[in-house]
Order: structure tokens, then sequence, then C-alpha cells
């Protein structure tokens, strides 16, 4: 069953790993894959470098801890600095599973690890979950995006609004003047219902005696 993802970065120094990981992630359905033998080369596809516009079409990476240069730890920390980043897990691949170690790389935003030589199973197993938890952070902030477009489109009064202090019309933003009920139906959520108070009722009706 193929796996819908925008992206995978796997970033590893060795190109033994690539081809591993390759084998493993599209047996198990896993498409969109993208390599980087180097942090540098990692920040490159991401669109790190400066001028440029991040890629925010990845929805996780793999990371080895040691590479030459700029180590895993040091990448992780750099990318999840970026905003379009932040959301995208990172799984850490090492066979340095030290406390010192793991530790470092989860304080730099990893999100979890799994040790060298690799198990098909449980690579399979922890991609399918951090694909799974991406989907769900992105379908999470577009419910939260909508929410706010809809209450910023929510219309209220405020301020001082000019109103006739004979036939009670408000004066509106181009100068005309509305009967009160028009103009609060157009600035506000409130509709209306018509009837009479007791006070205008006795003094318009006072045969009636229901007033």
């Amino acid at each position: 069953m193929e796996l819908k993802t925008k992206g995978i970065l796997v970033v590893d120094d060795s190109l033994d790993v690539h081809k591993q990981l390759k084998v493993i992630l599209q047996a198990g359905g896993v498409e969109n894959l993208h390599f980087a033998d180097s942090a540098a080369a990692a920040f490159a596809i991401l669109g790190l470098a400066e001028g440029e516009r991040p890629n925010a079409l990845i929805d996780l990476i793999l990371m080895d801890i040691e590479m030459p240069g700029i180590n895993g730890i040091e990448a992780t920390r750099k990318i999840k600095a970026v905003p379009e980043f932040q959301d995208v897990p990172v799984l850490m691949i090492s066979g340095d599973t030290s406390q010192e170690s793991l530790t470092a790389a989860f304080a730099a935003g990893a999100v979890d690890y799994i040790n060298k030589p690799l198990n098909k199973v449980e690579l399979l197993t922890r991609v399918r979950s951090f694909l799974k938890l991406k989907a769900e952070i992105e379908v999470r902030k577009k419910r939260e995006k909508e929410l706010e477009e809809a209450l910023s489109q929510i219309k209220t009064l405020k301020g001082f609004l000019p109103i006739c202090a004979s036939c009670k019309r408000i004066r509106n933003d181009e100068g005309y003047w509305q009967q009160i009920e028009a103009y609060i139906k157009e600035h506000s959520e409130a509709e209306f219902s018509h009837g009479i108070c007791p006070e205008c009722g006795k003094k318009l009706y006072p045969d009636l005696g229901i007033f």
C-alpha cells in the first residue's frame, strides 16, 4: 500500500545506507524520496541557503547522527529553527545510542531514533507513525486557520455612531442616513423582530386596554 507523502528526506553520508533505505521504503509503499550525503546537501534540498525560500514539501526527515562536517544533531537544530520545518518530524538513525548523544538529539528537536543496522519492520512502523502524525498536524492547523478566518469575518459595532435625535436614523460611513435596524443588521449578526413596547402601546392604542 502506497504511503501518501509530499516527500521524505534521507540525510546520511553512506551511499550504502541510501540504497538500503530506498529499497525498504519503496517496498513499503513510500515514494518521493530525496537523498543527501551531508548536512550541507540537506540544507540545499530544504532551501536553507541564504536568499532561498524554504522547501516545505518534506513530511519527514531521516537523519544520521554521525556525519563529517556538520553532524546530524547540529543539522537538526538548524532545520528545526526554521518555522516551515518546526512540525516536520526528524527521526535520527545511528549506531551511537549513548545517553549523551540521544539527549542532545532530542534537545535539538528530534522526535525519535532508530538503531543501525536497520530493521525493516521497525523502520517502516516508525515512518508510518510519523507520516500520520504530520498529516494530523496539518489537518489541525488547517482547521485552526479556518476558524480564525471565520472569527475575523464576524462583524462588530464599535466606536461612536452619529444618530439623529429626532428620527433615530444613523449616518453610515458613506455619509448617508439609514434606519437603525438596517444599519445594525449590516454591521452585526443581529436580527430583528418588531413589536410594541407597553409605553408606546398605551400612547398609540389607548382604547385597546392591553398595554
